[in-house]
């Protein structure tokens, strides 16, 4: 960006020091001299108009490349976030299921342990 900007500002020195040089030696009449002033104007700007118009071309093409780039990469974080939301899940439900299943087998045993004596109350077991 740096680049286009120094090649703009060198084109438009270029041009007004051409002009300048071009007034002092210039073997024309004042009328010659003035349309070729004009025409060299003209074609300056013209070269100022087409650097613009690449360089927001460029820039715009950039910016799409951009865009998608970070579209794609925020897609493939998604997805692996799902992923591991879903490993954690699934952990998480296979804890639950073998804690269900200790609970149960717990429970089974508390009425064997405790028909032994049922002058000591039922601890909670945890």
């Amino acid at each position: 960006m740096a680049n286009t900007g120094n090649t703009l500002l060198a084109l438009i020195t270029g041009a007004a020091i051409g002009a300048g040089i071009g007034l002092l030696y210039a073997p024309e009449s004042g009328e010659e001299t003035r349309k070729k002033l004009r025409k060299d104007a003209q074609d300056a700007q013209d070269r100022f108009n087409k650097k613009y118009q690449e360089t927001t071309s460029n820039l715009s093409d950039r910016a799409k490349k951009a865009r998608v780039d970070f579209e794609h990469r925020l897609e493939e974080t998604l997805s692996s976030a799902s992923h591991k939301a879903d490993d954690i899940l699934a952990a998480m439900e296979t804890k639950l299921d073998e804690l269900r299943k200790q609970n149960a087998k717990l429970q089974k045993d508390k009425p064997e342990k405790s028909s032994g004596s049922s002058s000591t109350p039922d601890k909670a077991v945890v």
